[in-house]
């Protein structure tokens, strides 16, 4: 299921879901970007069937349908393949939606929800581009034209990628880590950090 070439721990993950209607446990793709200490990416995404209904709405987005995941596991096995390699780093998501997917889901199935370390790039770009405040967003769609990024929005894999590809960016404007970007004034210093809510302002 996750492929044989990754080399665990990374710097960071990112990480994006699709769904296949309003429900968010209704995870039918994931994506993953996996970077490396040199800013390479590992990326790959994997089907996921809902067993839940499709909405012609979601499937429009993402163009998956029933018949895409027939032969897809479900969201206990794919957390259980993906749980190890996701608890090694830091899992950056692009706005909050993921992770309230993955712990829905956890919740759907009676599972427990993975001790996973979230980070929100959305903060990330917030503080990196603080002019895109009420002139086109930080959004993905609006972060695609503005850095330039090359990716299909709607995609788990692409999405992941462009997440990372937001996150690789701030850096490299601001001359800090994602860490240092994030950390409060206050905060344990990146060296001895280990992400948890307590050190990020909240979502707005």
């Amino acid at each position: 299921m996750i492929p044989g070439h990754l080399t665990p721990p990374y710097r960071f993950i990112a990480f994006d879901v699709e769904t296949a209607n309003r429900n968010a446990h209704s995870i039918c793709q994931v994506g993953l970007a996996c970077v490396d200490d040199w800013g390479q990416i590992d990326n790959f995404s994997l089907l996921v069937d809902p067993a839940e209904p499709f909405s012609d709405f979601n499937t429009q987005l993402h163009g998956i349908d029933a018949a895409t995941v027939r032969h897809a596991p479900q969201f206990p096995q794919l957390i259980a393949a993906l749980a190890p390699l996701m608890a090694q780093q830091p899992i950056v998501q692009h706005s909050r939606f993921d992770q309230r997917a993955v712990e829905a889901a956890c919740g759907w199935h009676g599972l427990d929800v993975p001790p996973l370390h979230w980070v929100d790039s959305v903060t990330i770009a917030r503080r990196a581009w603080p002019e895109f405040k009420g002139n086109g967003g930080h959004g993905l769609g609006h972060l695609k034209k503005a850095l330039s990024l090359q990716f299909q929005h709607h995609d788990a894999g692409e999405d992941a990628r462009a997440a990372a590809q937001v996150v690789l960016c701030a850096e490299a404007k601001t001359g800090r880590s994602f860490v240092e970007i994030l950390a409060k004034q206050g905060a344990k210093s990146p060296q001895s950090w280990r992400p948890t809510a307590a050190y990020y302002e909240p979502f707005e």
